[in-house]
């Protein structure tokens, strides 16, 4: 919890009145070169920060998200467009500007107090004034008496706020955060974001505006004054909503969970539409989906009280899964013709209550059957396996493949992700050992 004292007003101003902008991103767009070609990670991408508010960006995984904030922090360049701080454009890496990442990234040989001295440190200043302040930004978020604790120590919600300390130590203007509650268990998490937002209102931090990144819907509703939606491959800001509640926010409140509700539905639907519209291809990137989840969200949603059909934010909450593990389930399952995603809503479509029904060896077949007509990865893999004499073929033949479509990551985890299906649904084997695939029936 934080610590009752009264920070000394001069080493921590008051919050500003929201007014004058701080920050302007305009039409920035970043690619990566993939060997004759470039990958958009984002596109056309524009925002503005004005003091006394935070913005969230809100997104899917692939949405350039963390991407866009190293782009504004001045880590990475854009490709394309350009990013101006307090009226400037910007250069290299932004002074005044502080970021706090998912992992806690700590000295592990360093104390708590080395660990928020070290960025002061850097930049020069004396021992005794960095002592000073390193000491009262580890009172400010609450570590006070763990100022000679290693982070070995420290639980993980403790070490979190560390890195706050160190970020805020530098008496930031723009604090920027990289889905830090994520790592956290659930009630870790919910005690900083509460403890944050205290010091936030009670203008107890030396920063100006706030820009958090996450992927949590209600995080986003109850922490930001505005939540930007970017959309997926490449990232691009597709919706602007304004959250009109004054803090503190109670979760429990029907309009809180009415805005969360009409987010899920905002991006379900173009999620939705996109899914609808986008073919796999044998390039596409398969999400990592395990048929455990596949099977057991089509037996959730088949029995009572859902018969069916399910609202995804009731269905999110009940499964305990945030917006990156509820989406691509639903996508795959959209994608193999098992459901729907209409308004919010995902429906099971008939073939799906089917396979509700059936027992382990009829859903393999049938999911086989799905697969093949749907993913052309999987159809590809098993047409050259009938092809060959042996049928055998190499991993490294369709990772090859997959690589001028994909990065190597991606075509990796892509075929890794191919390999659990084709395995459930029996369509051929693989050894992992050899890295080699053959059909079924065919010792490899």
């Amino acid at each position: 919890m934080l610590n009752p004292k009264i920070v000394s007003s001069d080493l921590l101003p008051m919050r500003p009145v929201p007014g004058q902008e701080v920050l302007a991103v305009k039409h920035v767009s970043r690619g990566f070169a993939k060997k004759d070609d470039e990958r958009l990670v984002l596109d056309d991408v524009n925002l503005s920060l004005r003091e006394g508010e935070i913005v969230g960006l809100l997104g899917r995984s692939g949405s350039g998200k963390s991407t866009l904030l190293r782009i504004i922090s001045g880590l990475i360049e854009a490709t394309s467009g350009e990013v101006n701080w307090l009226g400037k454009p910007l250069e290299g890496p932004a002074e005044g500007v502080s970021m706090v990442f998912q992992t806690f990234a700590l000295f592990p040989w360093l104390t708590v107090l080395q660990n928020v001295e070290a960025g002061l440190e850097a930049q020069g200043v004396g021992a005794r004034e960095r002592r000073e302040r390193a000491l009262a930004a580890i009172d400010l978020i609450g570590l006070d008496g763990f100022e000679n604790a290693y982070p070995r120590e420290l639980s993980g919600g403790m070490r979190q706020r560390v890195g706050f300390a160190r970020a805020l130590v530098v008496d930031p203007a723009l604090l920027l955060m990289d889905e830090p509650f994520s790592a956290l268990d659930v009630l870790t998490a919910e005690t900083l974001r509460t403890d944050l937002l205290d010091l936030w209102t009670q203008g107890r931090m030396p920063i100006k505006s706030m820009l958090i990144v996450t992927h949590n819907i209600e995080e986003a509703v109850f922490m930001c004054d505005r939540i930007l939606v970017l959309s997926s491959n490449p990232g691009r800001v597709v919706a602007e909503i304004k959250v009109p509640f004054k803090h503190p926010r109670n979760r429990l409140d029907p309009a809180f969970r009415k805005l969360v509700d009409e987010i899920y539905a905002k991006m379900t639907a173009r999620e939705a539409a996109e899914a609808s519209q986008r073919r796999l291809e044998v390039g596409s990137r398969l999400p990592d989906v395990s048929t455990n989840l596949m099977a057991g969200l089509i037996e959730t949603l088949a029995a009572a009280p859902y018969h069916g059909r399910a609202d995804m934010p009731e269905i999110a909450r009940s499964l305990h899964l945030e917006v990156d593990d509820l989406f691509p389930i639903a996508e795959v399952l959209q994608q193999l013709g098992f459901a729907d995603v209409r308004d919010g809503d995902l429906l099971l479509t008939p073939p799906a209550r089917v396979f509700a029904e059936m027992g382990t060896q009829a859903r393999k077949l049938m999911f086989a059957d799905h697969l093949l007509r749907n993913v052309p990865l999987a159809a590809r893999i098993k047409k050259v396996l009938n092809e060959r004499p042996g049928h055998r073929a190499p991993r490294v033949r369709f990772e090859q493949e997959l690589e001028d479509f994909l990065s190597d990551v991606a075509a990796e985890e892509t075929l890794d992700t191919v390999i659990d299906w084709g395995r459930y649904g029996e369509i051929f084997s693989y050894n992992d050992q050899s890295e080699i695939f053959s059909l079924e029936d065919v010792e490899a």
